[in-house]
């Protein structure tokens, strides 16, 4: 196995946004910007870091635009990926969680209790959720050339990759803490010429 050091292995931060406009609610696919408390949140957790090769990011705002903004002052171009977008939570989005208890409370907790099979109304399953997110993965880990890579996306997002890389049950993923502003670092080393993911680090500054 190659070390983090051998010119193989590919190091690659995933940042998740800072906080929206708008507060706490289920956002899902709904395109708020970054509040000011959000912008500072995510400019401070990337002091110090080394400069990035690579820019990938979510198409929504509260990820593309600090993507864009990176990517100006290290002089780079910044990659879209639809595949990450945060996961569609239908009729819920735009609602708190104390609103949708206040009505939905049963569907509810079947859906923090078990996602895979309760899903939201109208929303996007988490099957299809992991498997659009582990489709894009894939496609960026077979990439090489880049030491450093950059990705800006979401909680839910960065919970799937760590599925993935951690081979946990998707339904378990939701007990992964990633707060505003986290970054998590992996590296993919070489193994007879194929991508080995591994933990690194996760926590909210490097």
């Amino acid at each position: 196995m190659n070390s983090p050091g051998d010119p193989a292995a590919t190091r690659i931060d995933l940042l998740r946004h800072g906080e929206p406009a708008g507060g706490e609610r289920y956002r899902g696919s709904l395109d708020d910007p970054l509040s000011e408390t959000g912008w500072q949140q995510m400019r401070q957790a990337i002091i110090g870091h080394p400069p990035w090769t690579r820019i990938v990011t979510s198409p929504l705002r509260r990820c593309r635009e600090f993507a864009y903004e990176i990517a100006l002052d290290l002089g780079i171009d910044v990659q879209v990926e639809e595949r990450f977008r945060e996961m569609s939570f239908g009729l819920w989005e735009g609602r708190t969680s104390a609103q949708i208890m206040a009505t939905e409370a049963e569907h509810l907790a079947n859906f923090w209790r078990d996602p895979l099979n309760y899903p939201p109304p109208e929303g996007e399953h988490l099957s299809q959720f992991r498997f659009r997110v582990e489709d894009a993965w894939n496609d960026l880990v077979g990439v090489t050339g880049h030491r450093h890579v950059l990705v800006v996306a979401h909680g839910g997002v960065i919970r799937v990759i760590l599925g993935v890389v951690l081979v946990m049950p998707m339904e378990h993923v939701s007990r992964l803490v990633v707060p505003y502003a986290c970054i998590t670092r992996i590296v993919a080393d070489r193994v007879a010429g194929q991508p080995l993911p591994r933990l690194v680090s996760h926590s909210a500054t490097f």
